[in-house]
């Protein structure tokens, strides 16, 4: 039998485990209120340690930007003060959601008077492995708090100081509130064992792991895993303009959907636009788009109207995160919601139109964790949905979908109350 020694990833991460399920007991039972009082001291620790989270990020960005890191990923690494004082802002929401534990979800009695009700309560330890983007530590750290869960985080190794600077943070508003500092737990090592042993379950320790970040990282965590996996896989979201869009709203909508931020998940990565307005209205999305410097690749149709790129079938398929957009011009929108089907991912598409059959049409039959009318797909934010924050974006089928926050990190149990019932 395998015994590790002291100094391994693996006994390191065993520590950990234990911890976090030690710490879970007092974090479940703790009352909303005193959960809320930990988030509001979590975030003002934020603050006040604000100097030596940036100062943290410095180095992270220096290090990262010598290392080759690429600017969309930069973008999700950069902290300055706006986004410290976003990050305060959203845990300090998350705070001021109503606490679910303990919510009565569905109550009823049977005709042989047993009393059942559907409660919900905290999935447990939540291990959660991330790339780039120190704000998750954040939000990450929030969320499980309020669903009344411990985590153990391991991000990426380019944010590694910037990712310890806000867990110190988030531990010391911990401890004014009297709970568990171990509730939330940093993975300290950038060793990549310490994931393989996170996808083992630590003994039992995790009950659920969350992957955030590319398309190795989501395999080796689906392929490895030996717990529940709520998977965020990428996004390759769509714009659909349909023969029935508002052309002032379709330039918007697509600019802003492409080129907001082009390094976040909910960025379109492909413009779908009808054949029947694509002649008049495609030369001014494309002249919008270029004017702020973003690279088009698309279909024939879509060349013969603007000089482009030939878009290839794995541009399709493919999350830029970048200034790029892939333009296919499409006969209609039965072949707008195959395109989707085919290429997308599953994560946010939209439908610009005036056309309310159109509209509902495409809510109905495009199978996407997020589906818009009219509004930009950089939505795709549990901040925006009012969630505070959000672990990711749910895109698979099985427990949560969309956006993730404190519901999505709930299970629930039966209670069942009887007066004697025997069953004959």
């Amino acid at each position: 039998m395998h015994v590790p020694t002291l100094e391994t990833p693996e006994t390191l991460m065993l520590a950990m485990g234990a911890r976090a399920r030690a710490a879970a007991k007092a974090v479940r039972e703790a009352g909303a209120n005193t959960r809320s009082a930990a988030l509001l001291a979590m975030a003002r620790h934020i603050r006040a340690a604000a100097p030596a989270i940036l100062a943290a990020n410095e180095v992270d960005m220096a290090r990262s930007a010598a290392d080759g890191l690429s600017a969309s990923m930069l973008d999700r690494l950069k902290l300055d003060p706006a986004r410290l004082e976003a990050m305060a802002a959203a845990v300090e929401d998350v705070a001021g959601q109503p606490d679910q534990l303990g919510e009565v979800m569905k109550d009823w009695t049977r005709p042989n008077g047993l009393h059942m009700q559907r409660v919900r309560i905290p999935i447990g330890v939540i291990g959660i492995i991330y790339e780039s983007r120190p704000n998750v530590t954040a939000d990450a750290g929030a969320l499980c708090l309020r669903s009344g869960n411990c985590v153990i985080l391991r991000g990426g190794s380019d944010a590694i100081g910037s990712s310890t600077e806000i867990t110190k943070a988030l531990r010391a508003g911990l401890a004014e509130a009297g709970l568990p500092e171990d509730s939330i737990q940093l993975v300290g090592t950038t060793d990549r064992a310490a994931v393989g042993a996170m996808l083992t379950g630590l003994n039992g320790s995790i009950d659920m792991i969350i992957p955030r970040g590319g398309k190795s990282l989501v395999a080796r965590v689906q392929t490895e895993a030996r717990v529940p996996v709520l998977s965020h896989l990428e996004g390759i979201c769509h714009t659909y303009v349909h023969a029935g869009a508002d052309a002032e709203k379709a330039i918007a909508l697509t600019v802003n959907a492409k080129l907001r931020r082009t390094g976040v998940c909910g960025s379109t990565e492909t413009l779908l636009i009808d054949e029947v307005v694509a002649y008049t209205l495609l030369p001014q999305i494309a002249e919008a788009l270029m004017a702020k410097g973003c690279e088009l690749r698309g279909d024939a149709a879509a060349q013969a109207i603007v000089p482009m790129a030939q878009a290839t079938e794995e541009d399709w398929r493919t999350e830029y995160l970048a200034p790029i957009l892939s333009v296919a011009v499409v006969p209609g929108i039965e072949a707008a919601v195959d395109h989707i089907a085919r290429y997308g991912s599953g994560h946010t598409d939209c439908i610009v139109t005036e056309d309310e059959v159109a509209a509902e049409r495409f809510l109905h039959e495009v199978d996407s964790a997020i589906v818009l009318v009219n509004a930009s797909t950089q939505y795709a934010d549990g901040g925006e949905f009012g969630f505070g924050g959000e672990i990711g974006i749910g895109t698979g089928r099985l427990h949560a979908r969309g956006p993730v926050g404190a519901e999505g990190l709930t299970t629930y149990k039966y209670v069942v109350r009887g007066s004697g019932q025997t069953r004959p």
